[in-house]
């Protein structure tokens, strides 16, 4: 296996548990090394609330209330990602992070790119210096990938990760690296849903707390979604995967209540085209992050053969 690892960038504040910690626990157990990058190089900071459930019902602003959950119970991570994270909280590499400015594309075998949804993610969804590494390292696997003589790097991204994926331009095309691509990302429906569920129900006094980013005057509604922003710099409209009502399991995909576990992948939706995976919430993070490790072993194979050959024909 190769010796370089995947990079998981981070935003310094308010990532989505699950989607990272799961994510890592499911590379570190296949054998894949995972490092970590934020802006600064200090250790990032979880969204606080998808992990306690503090603060998202309708009490949550007085200060002793707050601390009996009920909706919360239910928004947050559950109990195997909050054992995932309290675990990688422990990792020397999570502790330690690379600065987004001493990142470079050929020292890493991979890249996954993480969602969360509170509003400091916007400074992750929006460093210019992050948005030009994913473009390189999209390119970097787009050119093996045509040339057929090395291993094209896997690339994953869940929720506004995607985001961060549709906001890197290609040096080789000038548009989106997504553009051309099938993609899923976070759904207007699911967003919608969280929204409307603690706006009305719930944190009421933080209506936008699950809208990282709210619609500007004259623009229709749901123009900011994670869906509609991702659609936008897509080749065709029709590139953005939603769940198809024959699939399999419909209801349970599509509720926004049931999440996927190392038991059973029916309530995902992941799609993978190529050398790209992208998922829509950490409901479907145990499935994404498998895919990701099957796409890396298909590399990792298809990358030894490679210098074999290559050994071969320099003898």
């Amino acid at each position: 296996m190769t010796k370089l690892p995947v990079l998981m960038p981070l935003p310094s504040h308010d990532y989505d548990p699950s989607e990272v910690a799961v994510s890592w626990q499911t590379l570190t157990k296949a054998g894949i090394k995972v490092v970590f990058a934020t802006i600064d190089g200090q250790p990032a900071q979880a969204d606080a609330m998808m992990l306690s459930g503090e603060g998202l019902d309708p009490w949550g602003f007085i200060p002793v209330l707050k601390k009996l959950p009920l909706i919360g119970l239910v928004l947050r991570a559950n109990k195997s990602a909050r054992y995932a994270h309290g675990q990688m909280l422990l990792d020397d590499d999570y502790q330690n992070p690379i600065c987004y400015k001493d990142l470079k594309v050929q020292n890493f075998s991979g890249l996954i790119l993480p969602g969360g949804h509170a509003p400091r993610m916007r400074q992750y969804l929006e460093d210019s210096i992050l948005q030009n590494f994913v473009a390189g390292f999209f390119d970097d696997s787009q050119n093996a990938l045509e040339s057929n003589s090395i291993a094209p790097k896997p690339v994953g991204a869940i929720c506004h990760g995607v985001v961060l994926a549709a906001r890197a331009i290609s040096k080789k095309t000038g548009k989106s690296v997504l553009f051309g691509k099938k993609t899923t990302a976070l759904t207007w429906q699911l967003e919608k849903s969280a929204w409307d569920l603690t706006r009305f129900l719930a944190r009421f006094w933080d209506a936008n707390y699950y809208r990282t980013y709210q619609e500007q005057a004259g623009e229709e509604k749901g123009y900011r979604g994670v869906q509609q922003e991702v659609t936008r710099n897509l080749a065709n409209a029709n590139d953005f995967m939603d769940v198809p009502k024959k699939a399999p399991d419909f209801l349970m995909k599509t509720a926004g209540i049931f999440r996927d576990s190392q038991q059973s992948n029916k309530p995902a939706w992941v799609v993978r085209h190529d050398f790209y995976i992208s998922a829509r919430w950490p409901g479907d993070v145990h499935t994404f992050s498998y895919q990701f490790v099957q796409a890396f072993k298909e590399y990792d194979l298809m990358a030894s053969n490679t210098s074999m050959q290559l050994e071969l024909s320099n003898e």
